[in-house]
């Protein structure tokens, strides 16, 4: 993207002249920064921001040139205290027309045109000390003025009753083991405290000790009543025991090992300070090993030891994953982890030729027997990633040239001396469940934009995705063309988009084969840039969105009057309907109502919702609004233990025949031991919801369920991924049956297969792609459907099949145009809180073979699960059957809940965590931590928790997940030279600007790290941080120049005992705006500095994200 950024100072400049173009809108008359973002290579099309500042350099007005969806100007208002300090934080206003940059008088004029009546700042209180800490935060809109968050600080008092816990450490396999004690309590005045009360009047309290270290974790659930998570340090200041609420209930806690098994984290170190052993709650010991570099070089979990195999990483020089495996090992951690001490560089290095076969593959890396694992404990190859150049396989498909008209870059570009040399090129993936192979080809134009994939798939077939980008990056067209198998005839789809002046998306179009484009969405915007109104299928349905004033989605068309649409949703926060007295007004961003009407009924119906101090769903209550008689007519209570493990569930339904009765259809009780379920028991017997027995539930020693027999699953086989490649079910008549999975080594699915004796049924996803072939039609397999953005196209019956969804992804209804043009409903559901369905309102018959429908997941119809990527969910009990591999970001609950139990303003990431379905969601700070280098890793798992080894430094730079909260994310990256860690640092950072306008970013990186934010923020200039904090960066790769002004303020520390790293940090020379302080660590070493500094980086982060803004 190319920005031209010019500056004027009053008494300096009146005019500028910008490469030969002339800028005379902005007033002359005040200091201002004119950023221009070109969207071409002339710049002809672009868009322009000009920042003013006051006469001390603070912003005092930004203008976007043209920047509402119908070019008019946007202004965002900057006003300060008498001590300087911004108090209020105004939305950005669009006006009512254009001056051209040039500075507005009486830039909120226009607010109450756009915003109404609403108040259009949100106001940060500070308390009355010199240290500014915010005392009181006052949300955007009129309501939230007397519904403020508060903050108190002090310290611990006898009366809070802090346990002290204690712990004795010796030294074990090289390794700590700390044994858990208790000293009482806390005495008064030894701990920091530091309380925040939501809007709703809930607290959560904060225990921090002198070294800055999170020492208890209060929460209130009702008033006056708290759950406890609590965090215990060694005497090397390590994080040793997390101590979940339910595991305080216990008074044995410290003396009963098997409590501790089933209900704590517990957390071992080698002399070096690397976590090498940890334990989740329930699952038994991992152990994780390191080369001399600090790498992750392989991992082990209970189930894996049982075989005597780890799962191994190898790395070429420059820290890049190559290759991944199974390997098998010593039967202690500690005699492995003394093998790889013995090595010495464990790089492996790429070859012109190939060096050896292993499960049926070539591989152009060396075999040497000085790199970990050598060729003897090697078992099977999982994957191999290759960069810079493509290895010469006789399966490598014709290189492109060119993808639509753009050239391809090469792997020798010697004229423009550009080449793929450091890129991603081929990523090949073998399956789990067998020796077949995935191949991905990555193409790439002359400016390093990815521009074509090629994916051979393990049937031999193929997808090949080309991509037409713009002077940007925005894509102007894809085409992709996919074939099953060799033998199956190529399937290719077009599809084209358009934008308006500032790049938002407004029309896609989707072609497939031969067939007429159609157009699937036509968007129109409000002056706010938020999506006012789409037109699907060409205007087979016109959808409207209205929010409220903090942007967060108040309806879906009408659904007091549909005007002839098929659906309509409102949602309620603080405003219930008093209709039937059981209603709540939240304040703190639960939703508190929503009603719904479906054309096919063409009732009104309503759910009211109650929620704990934890956010968690008490109850969901549907009912008629407009009914003569205010009947339950679906319903969902619950309750939960200390962890959030759901303990009773009552759930009812409308009676059937003319009854008014609800009948209740589930009353379960669930029994546990630690965080796992046991029994079920069902006191109504009826088999509705629920089907009850009460049978035990097994598992196995990584916290997997492997039979439920109330539900008639016999037996669960996992592979190494916890996924389950085999369940064999109980048949309730006759001849059981079996359902087989085969995934790919990076957890995507490939295939389900349902056998009974001699039939079966198989299922391929390829790509999106969805294919069935059963041997009761002995044909090929069918090609059934492809999803699109707004539903999916149909094979069968050649049609485009569009959805309405929900505020959490569930699809509630779908309808496609019939042969004289309407609107016609295919498919109807309405869902309990939890996701069990009501009961159709109308069945599909378009695609019988479509199940996904819960958050859009396909639904698993002889299990009942709804299958998210890494996990299984059951929506009739309301829980999920493996561990989280989230586990410890979540520490605080048990890792077997589902969305946190937050099912009605959360949907679920891929069975991972829950994500707030608004846009802006309610989160005020973004923290992203860049750790250290401990090797590549591939897309997907760039953030160190989701890569199942314990890589995030809880005595490093991880120790800053400390300050997660409802108003503060925290991501946690590990450092890397592949550009897909580096893509998603940007894409985290940019998303948040967008969606939090008015939020802080603050970004921490040590060695590599730093280096790569540094990276980012110089390509990326419009990535905004509050704080950068860089430790000893290591500045091999680019330079240590903050370019980008829009980084307020950086903190970087360095080393000199070590002869690399010890880079100090310096703006450019056009960069007035940042400020850098260098500052000397001279106790630390490169590696020591991150774990030498933490606390100290905590405290200052914390201070950052309280301050009042």
């Amino acid at each position: 993207m190319k920005k031209y950024i010019t500056e004027k100072i009053t008494t300096v400049l009146s005019v500028l002249l910008v490469s030969n173009t002339l800028i005379a809108q902005a007033s002359n008359t005040e200091n201002y920064i004119s950023e221009k973002t070109c969207f071409d290579a002339d710049c002809v099309k672009n868009t322009e921001t000009i920042n003013y500042f006051d006469g001390l350099g603070r912003s005092k007005q930004t203008v976007g040139v043209k920047a509402s969806p119908t070019e008019k100007d946007v202004v965002t208002h900057f006003e300060y205290d008498a001590f300087g300090r911004q108090i209020k934080n105004y939305l950005p206003v669009p006006q009512s027309g254009t001056q051209n940059g040039a500075i507005y008088t009486s830039p909120l004029l226009n607010a109450s045109t756009v915003y109404g009546p609403e108040k259009i700042y949100s106001e940060n209180v500070p308390e009355n000390s010199p240290l500014d800490r915010i005392k009181q935060r006052i949300q955007f809109g009129n309501d939230w003025t007397s519904h403020p968050e508060n903050y108190t600080y002090g310290a611990n008092t006898v009366a809070d009753g802090v346990r002290k816990f204690t712990t004795s450490t010796t030294w074990e396999n090289n390794a700590t083991k700390s044994t858990l004690g208790t000293a009482g309590n806390y005495i008064a005045n030894q701990l920091s405290k530091e309380t925040v009360i939501d809007e709703d009047g809930y607290s959560t309290i904060e225990f921090t000790n002198t070294n800055g270290q999170l020492i208890l974790e209060r929460r209130e659930i009702t008033v006056g009543d708290y759950v406890d998570t609590y965090y215990v340090y060694n005497e090397y200041d390590q994080l040793v025991f997390i101590i979940p609420s339910q595991a305080n209930i216990y008074s044995d806690l410290v003396t009963n090992t098997t409590r501790q098994a089933d209900l704590c984290y517990q957390y071992k170190y080698d002399g070096r300070y690397r976590m090498v052993e940890k334990k989740l709650p329930g699952k038994g010991w991992e152990f994780i090993l390191y080369d001399k570099q600090d790498r992750v070089v392989a991992t082990q979990d209970a189930n894996l030891r049982a075989q005597g195999r780890w799962l191994y990483t190898k790395y070429d020089k420059f820290g890049r994953v190559a290759i991944t495996g199974i390997g098998t090992g010593a039967t202690t951690r500690l005699a492995e982890q003394n093998i790889v001490d013995g090595l010495n560089s464990n790089n492996v290095e790429r070859t012109g030729s190939s060096v050896f076969n292993r499960e049926g593959m070539d591989v152009y890396y060396n075999n040497q027997d000085s790199t970990y694992p050598n060729s003897t404990k090697w078992f099977k190859i999982l994957t191999l990633n290759y960069y810079d150049q493509y290895p010469a396989y006789d399966f490598n498909p014709t290189f492109p040239t060119s993808i639509l008209g753009e050239p391809t870059l090469t792997q020798n570009e010697v004229s423009e001396n550009v080449s793929t040399k450091s890129l991603p090129v081929l990523n090949l993936i073998k399956n789990i469940e067998d020796d077949r192979w995935t191949k991905k080809y990555t193409y790439y134009d002359k400016k390093g934009r990815v521009i074509g994939l090629n994916t051979i798939n393990y049937l031999d077939g193929y997808t090949r995705l080309e991509n037409e980008l713009d002077f940007i990056g925005q894509t102007k067209q894809t085409k992709t063309f996919h074939k099953r198998s060799t033998t199956d005839t190529e399937v290719v789809i077009k599809e084209d988009f358009e934008y308006d002046n500032l790049k938002r998306l407004k029309k896609h179009w989707h072609q497939v084969n031969n067939g007429i484009p159609e157009l699937l969405t036509d968007n129109t915007y409000n002056e706010r840039s938020l999506l006012s109104n789409q037109k699907l299928g060409n205007n087979l349905q016109s959808i409207d969105y209205e929010y409220d004033v903090r942007g967060w989605l108040t309806k879906i068309n009408d659904p007091a009057n549909l005007g002839g649409k098929l659906f309509g949703y409102k949602i309620k926060y603080h405003n219930p309907d008093p209709l039937l007295g059981i209603q709540e007004a939240k304040y703190n961003g639960n939703i508190s109502e929503v009603d719904w009407k479906t054309a096919t009924d063409g009732i009104l119906k309503r759910y009211t919702y109650k929620y704990d101090g934890l956010n968690r769903l008490i109850y969901g209550k549907s009912y008629q609004p407009l009914s003569t008689t205010l009947n339950i007519d679906y319903y969902e209570d619950i309750e939960y233990d200390n962890n959030g493990n759901i303990a009773n569930l009552v759930r009812g339904k409308k009676g059937t025949g003319n009854t008014s009765i609800t009948e209740v259809i589930d009353n379960l009780t669930y029994n546990y031991e630690g965080n796992k379920l046991i029994t079920i028991t069902d006191e109504t017997g009826n088999t509705s919801g629920y089907p009850g027995g009460g049978n035990i539930i097994t598992y196995d020693t990584s916290g997997n369920m492997t039979s439920m027999l109330d539900k008639r699953i016999k037996q669960i086989d996992y592979n190494f991924l916890n996924l389950p490649n085999s369940i064999q079910m109980n048949a309730a008549i006759g001849v059981g049956y079996t359902l087989n999975h085969i995934y790919r080594a990076d957890g995507v699915k490939h295939q389900k297969q349902y056998m009974r004796g001699s039939t079966f049924i198989t299922t391929d996803y390829l790509d999106g792609f969805q294919y069935e072939h059963s041997s009761l039609l002995p044909t090929t397999p069918d090609l059934k459907f492809v999803p699109t953005t707004e539903g999916y196209y149909s094979f069968e019956n050649n049609k485009y099949i569009y959805q309405y969804k929900d505020q959490v992804g569930n699809i509630r209804v779908s309808f496609y145009k019939d042969t004289n043009g309407n609107a016609v409903i295919d498919d109807a559901v309405d869902f309990y809180p939890f996701g069990l369905e009501h009961g159709t309102i109308a069945t599909s018959i378009v695609t019988p073979s479509y199940k996904y429908s819960f958050q859009g997941q396909e639904k698993q119809i002889h299990t009942g699960w709804s299958s998210f990527k890494w996990r299984n969910y059951d929506p009739s009990i309301g829980r999920f059957f493996n561990v989280d591999p989230l586990s410890e970001k979540y520490a605080y609950q048990s890792h077997y809940n589902f969305s946190e139990n937050r099912v009605i303003d959360a949907r679920e990431l891929e069975g991972l965590e829950a994500v707030d379905f608004r846009k802006n969601d309610g989160y005020k700070n973004l923290v992203v931590v860049v750790q250290g280098h401990s090797g590549d890793t591939v897309k997907g798992h760039t953030q160190a928790r989701n890569r199942g080894d314990g890589s995030v430094d809880k005595n490093g730079l991880g120790a800053l997940n400390q300050l997660s909260s409802k108003d503060t994310r925290v991501v946690i990256f590990d450092s890397s030279q592949n550009e897909n860690t580096k893509d998603d640092i940007n894409s985290t950072i940019s998303s948040f600007n967008k969606n939090h306008p008015d939020g802080d970013v603050t970004a921490v990186g040590h060695s590599l790290g730093g280096d790569n934010l540094i990276e980012k923020t110089n390509e990326n200039k419009d990535l905004k941080i509050n704080l950068m904090i860089t430790l000893d960066i290591m500045d091999f790769y680019s330079d240590t120049t903050i370019k980008s002004k829009n980084v307020s303020k950086v903190m970087n520390y360095y080393q000199t005992k070590d002869f690399y790293g010890g880079e100090k940090v310096t703006v450019s020379e056009d960069n007035k705006k940042t400020k850098v302080t260098n500052i000397h660590a001279p106790k630390s070493t490169h590696k020591s500095i991150d774990n030498d500094l933490s606390k100290k980086i905590v405290k200052t982060v914390k201070d950052e994200i309280n301050k009042p803004k």
